[in-house]
């Protein structure tokens, strides 16, 4: 299963920055707050107060972060030195200036052609995850007996091979953000080893052990290893990933391809379930903790302004809806709503801040379908990829990869055919 301790982790590595100054979270950079000067009056005062209260500040912010006034909201930029950003709201609906974004809404685009309704569309198929050599590493991994291991970064890599001739036969352009189950990233693992062992001592493990003796220790978090790895693989690697979405491929839409998991104990004794189900998740329900980082403060306030929301949100909707049908599965439900909030009409999304969600500078819907430890969809994971239906488990069901990239397909197909056809 995942990394068990991503809040241990979360709070043993926010407080220590390469410039503690900017209180900045994990690997984080200075934000740059003159950029959202380029959004002066592009927003009402209403429209911003429901994008703060409803999607991306759902569970509350200290008044001295965001001041909500009746002309203008007041930013701070700097926790230390209490600076701050004025934000000018626009009158009205109809004296808002054009916000500025690379990417291009659906309704921007023009009338869908009957045989390419993703025609002049550019995606970027994130699959999630790095499989290969690092799926151990990255804890998403797991084998029964002798059957092929089950690697989720394999595994997303393989539907977005599937995925990607068929988005273009629709008429859109497609990129990879990664290509293979190798890291985009330069760095590695011990690259990180100093600042791991800083952010153990500075979080009270005075005298932190390099190495992971034994994988199930219930102290190896506290570990050089095992922290430096998690900023390798989810820091370093998602803020790579980043890097390339924003300034070389800038698509208008990214699509984060994943695989949910129940927990499953020893990896090589895993626990399968009979519990199955489907969600996807788009940026929002910021932690009143994450909002104290200057640079997630900053990036949430940019993706605001973006209106990135107006756009996943429904793209988001009508996708779930299309894996539904094709998938069978039941939404799933977070056991909690500390971190995520249900949003939109499917019962099927989720808002939460996820770095990728909140770092990409366009819409992004993060596909979490089939609980890979699940009896059903390990038996599918096990049959491979094939053309048509094969019987398993007892009915006639498509491959599991086609399945999964198939109904992505077809809720692009609806959601864009539609928009288009209205912005026209």
């Amino acid at each position: 299963m995942k990394r068990t301790a991503l809040l241990t982790f979360w709070f043993f590595s926010l407080a220590l920055t390469d410039r503690a100054a900017d209180n900045l979270g994990v690997l984080g950079r200075r934000p740059k707050w003159s950029v959202l000067e380029h959004y002066q009056e592009t927003i009402t005062r209403d429209e911003f107060a429901h994008l703060i209260n409803d999607v991306y500040c759902t569970h509350g912010f200290a008044p001295d972060l965001i001041d909500i006034n009746p002309d203008t909201a007041r930013i701070l930029t700097n926790c230390q030195s209490q600076s701050v950003f004025t934000l000018r709201f626009a009158k009205n609906d109809t004296s808002r200036n054009p916000v500025p974004r690379l990417w291009h809404p659906a309704k921007s685009l023009p009338r869908r052609k009957a045989d390419k309704p993703l025609s002049g569309l550019r995606i970027a198929l994130d699959p999630g995850h790095l499989g290969g050599k690092w799926a151990k590493m990255e804890e998403r991994w797991f084998q029964v007996g002798n059957t092929q291991p089950v690697q989720e970064g394999d595994l997303t890599l393989q539907v977005a091979r599937l995925l990607a001739p068929r988005l273009r036969k629709l008429g859109a352009k497609v990129y990879f953000v990664r290509e293979s189950n190798e890291p985009i990233t330069a760095q590695r693992p011990d690259d990180f080893r100093e600042l791991a062992k800083k952010i153990l001592i500075k979080n009270g493990v005075p005298q932190p052990r390099a190495d992971v003796l034994d994988p199930n220790d219930p102290e190896k978090e506290q570990t050089i290893r095992w922290q430096s790895e998690i900023l390798f693989y989810r820091y370093s690697e998602i803020r790579r990933r980043a890097a390339l979405v924003n300034f070389r491929l800038h698509p208008d839409l990214v699509l984060c391809l994943h695989f949910n998991a129940e927990g499953w104990g020893d990896p090589n004794n895993p626990t399968l379930t009979d519990i199955n189900h489907l969600h996807l998740l788009v940026n929002g329900s910021y932690l009143q903790q994450e909002l104290e980082f200057d640079d997630e403060r900053f990036e949430m306030i940019r993706r605001l302004l973006s209106r990135a929301y107006d756009e996943e949100l429904p793209l988001a909707d009508t996708i779930a809806r299309a894996m539904a049908r094709d998938t069978q599965l039941p939404p799933y439900e977070y056991p909690t709503t500390n971190s995520t909030t249900k949003v939109g009409t499917s019962g099927y999304v989720f808002a939460r801040n996820l770095l990728a969600t909140r770092l990409y500078r366009c819409p992004v819907v993060y596909c979490e379908p089939y609980v890979m430890n699940s009896k059903d969809a390990f038996a599918r994971i096990q049959a491979g990829d094939y053309e048509g239906t094969r019987n398993v488990n007892g009915s006639q069901r498509k491959s599991i990869f086609r399945e999964y990239a198939d109904s992505v397909a077809d809720g692009l197909v609806e959601y864009y055919s539609k928009a288009r056809d209205k912005g026209d």
